[in-house]
């Protein structure tokens, strides 16, 4: 049975080793170029008015002591890298990383200390995705303008916590740290133009990620069970082609 499963093993090797070489000129030929390239940009979470039901931070603003913040607050600034391969004169295939991370200064609207002082927290979220896309060039490759449209998917990999002092239902104050995290897959739609210069390539892109977490909800100390990790970017990119 050994000597049967190495000659197996060896024939499987054998036949990888023939596929690929018949497969390797073929990709070869389709994959015109690859570049590396950076974003920056500006990521805007989901409105108030379209969040998943049951999100953490629509909660805290409609609790019947409510936080005193907005979900526009969490928007700023994101960046990342990304790795194209070009096939044909009208796919792009790619994978990049990202990093995205906000803290939000917040006080509960109708309550504060006996001495009048607010009774503070802090909230912050840091989403970090892996994504992998593609890319259709209507227009083709190396034209003066180059519009794109795609899409793909996203691993996020998410961190949320609120720290600072808390009210209970006795309206006592007292301090604490609430940490939710996990990874989470999620769509991904996106579209914008380059202008080639070169071997550099300059534009602006606008995408779309979906995605909610799970918090854990009131046993984790959370007002919500979710949260809602969609939301727009908008990025500024550059690509260095070879």
């Amino acid at each position: 049975m050994r000597s049967h499963y190495r000659l197996s093993g060896v024939c499987r090797a054998a036949l990888l080793t023939a596929l690929a070489s018949f497969a390797a000129p073929a990709l070869a030929q389709a994959q015109t170029s690859q570049s590396v390239g950076f974003t920056l940009g500006y990521f805007a979470l989901k409105g108030i008015d379209s969040r998943v039901e049951g999100d953490v931070l629509l909660n805290d603003l409609q609790s019947a002591d409510p936080l005193l913040f907005e979900i526009g607050d969490f928007n700023g600034v994101t960046f990342g890298g990304e790795w194209l391969f070009g096939f044909g004169r009208y796919l792009d295939a790619g994978v990049g990383l990202g990093f995205y991370q906000h803290t939000v200064p917040s006080v509960y609207a109708h309550l504060q200390h006996a001495d009048g002082s607010e009774i503070e927290q802090d909230l912050k979220l840091r989403v970090i995705p892996v994504t992998f896309t593609a890319r259709f060039l209507p227009i083709g490759r190396d034209a003066v303008v180059e519009p794109y449209i795609g899409g793909g998917f996203a691993a996020l990999k998410w961190r949320y916590s609120e720290t600072g002092e808390f009210v209970d239902l006795n309206f006592d104050i007292f301090p604490a740290r609430y940490v939710a995290e996990g990874t989470e897959v999620a769509p991904v739609f996106l579209g914008g133009l380059r202008v080639p210069v070169g071997q550099w390539a300059f534009g602006g892109e606008v995408r779309y990620q979906g995605g909610e977490g799970e918090t854990g909800g009131i046993d984790e100390g959370f007002l919500g069970d979710k949260i809602d990790l969609g939301g727009w970017t908008t990025n500024f990119t550059l690509h260095y082609r070879f």
